[in-house]
């Protein structure tokens, strides 16, 4: 038996979609910013995974696909909402009550750090190696040099705030895995977006009405039902079909690294859509960033190796 550990390579397309899946979620802060001014957390999240949920059902009628109807699968859609809207949401939306936003993003971008740990432990194919323990390592160090030293000013205080944070994180690595099961079941990705997005609907609903009491709030403007449009049908809709399209092809580890993306694409689309300004500390971030995402590829590494001539002498003496 051979001692080789296998490790999932993206390709140019797949790299692609994680772009493309980073942009669709980094945008989402813009979304929310608008929301967040006239709509409380938990009817956000609601109409946000609602209105998704929706958009794909009338999808795919009009591909003429249906939804299964075997009881397991379902059974799936809901512990997949659990693990990878309800619990996590719920976590960070509560932390963030208590702790900086910026914190908050530096402890969410902790996920690929549990994705590895996790694959590693629950999957055959995806196992821990050093190059990629080195890549999420230096990535996570790119998101906090990106997001400010300053962000890290309340490290330590609001201790369970910060632990809810990465109870989120930590249940984002465990949705990954679990996810894996639906190409075993032969569920295609955009169904497989479809039935999560309904199955957190029919649990985030209650939870809103029961905790925002939404029919007493005031109607909200166009502006605030554009973003709530924006953020379901093209942060949530489109972004979770992409989720699990990389996931099918790419696997666990890679699909996290998009958290190390979305700050790159948040303050990127910052630059180019409302004028903000960049500092060094985002360049130097980005290189970092880049620097990791390099590592857990193993591409580049493993061509210098190749190239890197071995010195016969010092050849010979590793085998005295």
């Amino acid at each position: 038996m051979s001692g080789t550990i296998k490790v999932k390579v993206m390709g140019p397309g797949e790299w692609a979609m994680l772009i493309a899946l980073s942009l669709l979620w980094g945008g989402s802060f813009f979304f929310v910013g608008v929301a967040v001014k006239a709509l409380p957390p938990f009817t956000i999240v609601a109409l946000r995974v609602s209105l998704a949920a929706v958009a794909l059902l009338l999808f795919l009628r009009f591909t003429g696909r249906s939804m299964p109807r075997d009881g397991r699968i379902w059974l799936a859609f809901f512990g997949m909402g659990l693990l990878n809207n309800l619990i996590p949401f719920s976590l960070i939306v509560w932390g963030q009550t208590h702790i900086a936003s910026g914190l908050a993003s530096i402890l969410n971008a902790t996920t690929p750090l549990f994705g590895v740990v996790v694959a590693h432990l629950l999957t055959d194919d995806e196992k821990l190696t050093a190059s990629k323990l080195w890549g999420v390592v230096i990535g996570f160090l790119g998101v906090a040099m990106m997001i400010g030293p300053a962000a890290l000013g309340g490290l330590g205080s609001n201790v369970l705030a910060q632990v809810a944070v990465l109870g989120a994180a930590l249940s984002y690595a465990f949705a990954g895995v679990f996810a894996r099961r639906f190409k075993r079941m032969g569920v295609a990705p955009i169904v497989t977006a479809t039935g999560q997005v309904s199955a957190s609907s029919i649990m985030l609903v209650p939870i809103a009405l029961l905790v925002d009491h939404p029919w007493a709030l005031t109607m909200p403007g166009l502006e605030v039902w554009g973003a709530i449009v924006g953020i379901a049908l093209i942060s949530t809709a489109l972004a979770y079909v992409l989720f699990f399209r990389i996931l099918e092809t790419a696997g666990v580890t890679n699909l996290m690294l998009v958290t190390f993306l979305i700050p790159v694409s948040a303050i990127l689309l910052g630059a180019l859509v409302l004028g903000e300004s960049l500092e060094p500390k985002h360049f130097f971030g980005m290189t970092l960033i880049a620097a990791g995402l390099a590592a857990i590829d193993g591409r580049l590494l493993r061509r210098f190796r190749r190239k890197t001539p071995v010195d016969p002498d010092l050849a010979c003496g590793e085998n005295m």
